[in-house]
């Protein structure tokens, strides 16, 4: 069985990385260094896959730093919060998983913590107390971090994945401000707080009346760029004997915008449909094999938006400014009152995404999609 060279939908690790090593390196010294990090991109730019492959690499170099990390995507509020956190915790500075029990009892007495194994080892912890109780005092869980750093004489970094989901807790801001009040006087601890929704993250982190605000460094991925997926894709090729030409290459990149889902993706498929030697009729076949397969999805999406989000989007593929008024009558926006509102709507949804250049679609085989099968734009 032939072992593929490009990966999508999985984390990216080893030689299935690609660059980044300028983030990497930024990154891997705010974790040595203990500074308090965030990273923000659109979705699938491989934020996790960065911060997994430096977490490993500082942890294989420093032996007295331990690096735990945990996504909150279908964390839904405080409490969920504090149970996960601190099982991330106590299974990322656990020797091994024998340990758990004692390191929960230890660290986590006063909460009455139980664990529990699942058949294949996988250990979940709860508490022994309500969640009203909890409520009045998390200081423990919040602390808990620095707490088992000075116990064990070692230092931590909690890498928390989807943080602008605590956006969606009840009373927020409160509970903001609890993590805040700790974390920022934790001396053996850094954290690296990571997600996609940029205004969101912008509004946590940036935002002059936030908790959150000047936490640490911001970091913003930018797309890698076409000559080095050029480099990355010629090489998978050749690593498993099939020749892709530079050009040809750097062609399949630029085709998805160099999106690195995509670029994985759409390489895996021009790869398989390669004998000995790629072209670009064989990557244009598979990219329109790829935007066929997500045309159900993208049929779904299309309904769940409005006529004037829809008209918003092939303004965008038709590169015409949003604002001025030829345009607005054109796309049947009404009024730019109602553009910013359209605008908001998108971003939530994490449709478009904006940035100091301009506003653009984030899925570049859905705009693909609206092109050519909705709008049919020639």
């Amino acid at each position: 069985m032939e072992i593929m060279p490009f990966v999508f939908g999985k984390m990216a690790e080893k030689q299935e990385f690609t660059d980044r090593d300028n983030e990497s390196n930024r990154l891997a010294q705010n974790f040595i260094s203990l500074i308090n990090t965030t990273v923000i991109s659109p979705r699938r730019w491989g934020k996790s896959s960065l911060v997994k492959k430096v977490a490993a690499q500082v942890m294989s170099e420093n032996k007295n730093i331990k690096v735990c990390l945990l996504d909150i995507f279908n964390v839904r509020n405080e409490s969920e919060f504090y149970e996960y956190y601190a099982q991330a915790l106590i299974k990322a500075t656990s020797s091994r998983w024998e340990d758990w029990d004692d390191n929960a009892k230890t660290f986590l007495s006063r909460w009455l913590p139980k664990i529990t194994f699942s058949p294949d080892n996988q250990a979940e912890i709860s508490f022994g107390v309500e969640w009203e109780e909890l409520q009045k005092n998390p200081d423990d869980i919040i602390d808990l971090a620095e707490t088992i750093a000075n116990a064990k004489k070692i230092k931590i970094v909690v890498c928390i994945g989807d943080f602008q989901s605590i956006s969606n807790f009840d009373d927020s801001l409160a509970f903001q401000r609890k993590l805040i009040a700790h974390w920022q006087h934790h001396q053996n601890v850094a954290y690296c707080l990571y997600g996609s929704k940029r205004h969101m993250l912008l509004d946590i982190f940036a935002n002059v009346k936030m908790p959150f605000y000047k936490f640490g460094d911001i970091m913003f991925l930018d797309k890698i760029d076409n000559k080095t997926w050029g480099k990355f894709i010629q090489k998978r090729f050749k690593d498993t004997g099939k020749i892709i030409s530079r050009k040809d290459a750097e062609y399949l990149a630029a085709l998805v915008e160099n999106h690195s889902y995509y670029v994985q993706q759409l390489a895996q498929q021009s790869w398989l449909r390669t004998k000995t030697e790629c072209s670009i009729p064989v990557i244009d076949e598979s990219l329109q094999s790829i935007k066929h397969q997500l045309s159900l999805l993208f049929v779904g999406l299309t309904e769940s938006l409005s006529t004037t989000q829809l008209y918003f989007l092939r303004a965008i593929i038709e590169k015409q400014t949003v604002f001025g008024q030829e345009n607005l009558k054109k796309y049947r926006l009404g009024t730019s009152a109602n553009v910013i509102r359209i605008k908001d709507a998108l971003l939530s949804k994490e449709i478009i995404d904006i940035t100091q250049k301009n506003i653009e679609i984030q899925d570049p085989i859905f705009k693909l999609w609206l092109k050519e099968e909705y709008f049919k734009i020639r």
